[in-house]
């Protein structure tokens, strides 16, 4: 029997660029084609030849629509990938919205990059364009929630609500003659307030799952009204609220959170912008799924009023309107991508505005090593953006509570779900830190095999023992 291997090709010993290879009786699986982010040694990979020939892939699973789990698709397809991309309709949505505008930013990146004259490449070149990125679209081919689709011979896959964002999925891949592999993708919280918690693990005879915050414990206490603070006090001093935010959940999930304190009177008068193209197509998508009622919207949700109408709402979908906001000094609440301010419009916002002692930059979740919002929360006093140094006199606050990734409890709880034949957890999209922390955890509380492994490192999977119990078990 051929044996079956893992290849951990991204997302190992990092948060980003998940990519993971799964090769059983000659056919190749990838679950996810993500963009590596942060650290400058990070975003060289993506640069580097694949690990495999793109053409010898026979079919790519997607978990969710955030670049660092779909990011790399055309580069992917234009390497030669022809297959099928299987994903969620909430998947095949949004990245119709982010995979383009990746491309798009990427080649102003570049463009801008090659007139002011700051990168070292001549040319400097985008990874891919924007046609690039419309042209993989039509390789996205949706899958129901629970509904198993044979994606490859001798390889089913089953998409099951992971409550991260809209259409994300945990994926279990049965292989025929050899083992079940979950993966978790990125697993959203139990509490989300738009989506139904993730699925149980189920069958499974091995787990990948994610360890963004498997070091800690979401403080959710006094939230809201943390952020009301944080707005009450910037308004009292004539400055402006930047919130750097993800425009898929992350843009949506704040729109929740201000409608209600605002409606509750527990806001200041002033305008919330969405100065986001990307963040208010998906905001369209988001609200079309609610008044769907699709799978994995929370029913009461779906049963109830616009869960985004924050009071005083102001979009920005036009260059010359994000210009004119930059240039403002009003009293106001921005929120635009990116939610790292890696890129985006954003950046204008905080070149122009850092240096104002009365400006406040709020990061509401998670930010990856290498990357210039885990440069700001950690307190520095000057970053260099669009070229150039800038001095930072703003308030900063983090409030990584925000974030729609389980915590460590919630991830250990989460692996409770699975069946008693769990041989044994492989620790990925984490530092290594916290995927080491978290891998302990399930070691020590869940008697279970728990490997941390590293990049591109390729693994042997056996299949199910037949006495059926937890072969990875020790005692």
């Amino acid at each position: 029997m051929t044996a079956t291997t893992i290849t951990f090709l991204g997302g190992a010993r990092t948060v980003t660029g998940s990519r993971f290879l799964v090769e059983h009786q000659g056919r190749r699986v990838l679950v996810d084609a993500g963009l590596f982010q942060g650290l400058k040694e990070l975003r060289l990979r993506n640069w580097a030849p694949f690990g495999v020939p793109p053409g010898d892939l026979d079919a790519v699973v997607l978990t969710h629509a955030h670049l660092d789990h779909c990011g790399y698709l055309p580069r992917l397809v234009t390497g030669g990938y022809h297959g099928d991309v299987w994903c969620t309709d909430g998947t095949a949505d949004l990245a119709a919205i982010v995979l383009p505008d990746s491309g798009r930013l990427q080649e102003e990146e570049a463009d801008f990059a090659n007139r002011v004259g700051y990168s070292k490449h001549r040319p400097a070149l985008p990874l891919y364009t924007e046609q690039e990125a419309v042209s993989t679209l039509g390789a996205l081919h949706p899958a129901p929630f629970a509904h198993p689709v044979e994606v490859a011979p001798g390889t089913t896959a089953t998409l099951r609500p992971a409550g991260h964002i809209l259409g994300s999925a945990t994926v279990t891949l049965a292989l025929d003659g050899g083992p079940t592999i979950v993966f978790s993708g990125d697993l959203g919280r139990p509490q989300h307030p738009l989506l139904v918690p993730p699925a149980p693990v189920g069958d499974a005879d091995w787990v990948v799952v994610e360890s963004t915050y498997g070091d800690r414990v979401h403080d959710d206490a006094h939230l809201a009204d943390t952020l009301a603070a944080v707005i009450e006090r910037t308004v009292a001093r004539g400055g402006v609220v930047i919130i750097p935010a993800f425009a898929v959940d992350r843009t949506e999930v704040l729109l929740h959170h201000l409608g209600r304190l605002a409606r509750a009177g527990r806001l200041p008068d002033v305008p919330v912008y969405v100065d986001s193209p990307m963040a208010l197509a998906a905001l369209g998508v988001y609200r079309t799924a609610v008044a769907g009622g699709a799978p994995d919207v929370r029913p009461e949700v779906a049963a109830g009023p616009d869960p985004f109408a924050a009071s005083h709402l102001v979009a920005v979908p036009d260059v010359e309107g994000s210009k004119r906001l930059t240039a403002s000094t009003e009293p106001a609440v921005i929120v635009s991508a990116s939610g790292m301010a890696t890129g985006g419009r954003v950046v204008h916002h905080l070149v122009a505005k850092l240096p104002d002692p009365r400006t406040t930059v709020l990061f509401p979740g998670f930010q990856a090593e290498g990357t210039r919002g885990r440069t700001l929360v950690e307190g520095a006093r000057e970053v260099k953006m669009l070229g150039q140094y800038v001095r930072v006199r703003a308030e900063v606050v983090h409030l990584p509570a925000f974030s729609v990734h389980a915590d460590a409890p919630e991830l250990l709880a989460w692996l409770r779900t699975a069946s008693p034949q769990l041989r044994g957890v492989f620790v990925v999209h984490g530092e290594e830190r916290a995927a080491r922390q978290l891998a302990g955890r399930i070691d020590a509380d869940l008697d279970v095999l728990a490997a941390v492994p590293a990049p591109g490192e390729r693994v042997r999977l056996e299949g199910r023992p037949a006495h059926g119990g937890r072969g990875a078990r020790r005692g």
